[in-house]
C-alpha cells in the first residue's frame, strides 16, 4: 500500500478511500493508536457485539503467564 496522507494543521489525518475500502471502514468506527517504534499502529476498537463468541471453548484456569504480585 502506498497511499500517503497529511497531518493538517488542526492535527487530523484522513485516511485513503482505497484503505478505508479495503478495510470496509465506516465514518464514526473508533480506532486505538498503539506507539510502536517511531510510527504508530492503528487499530480499529470492535463493538460489544462483535466481540460475541471469541472465547468460546477458552479455559479461565491456568492462563496467566507470569506470577501475581499480590
Amino acid at each position: 500500500m502506498s497511499d500517503t496522507a497529511t497531518l493538517s494543521t488542526k492535527f487530523q489525518i484522513s485516511i485513503p478511500k482505497s484503505v478505508r475500502e479495503e478495510r470496509k471502514w465506516k465514518a464514526g468506527q473508533k480506532f486505538a493508536f498503539l506507539p510502536k517504534g517511531t510510527g504508530v499502529l492503528l487499530v480499529p476498537i470492535p463493538e460489544r457485539d462483535q466481540l460475541i463468541g471469541l472465547a468460546k471453548g477458552a479455559k479461565p484456569e491456568n492462563y496467566r503467564d507470569r506470577k501475581d504480585r499480590f
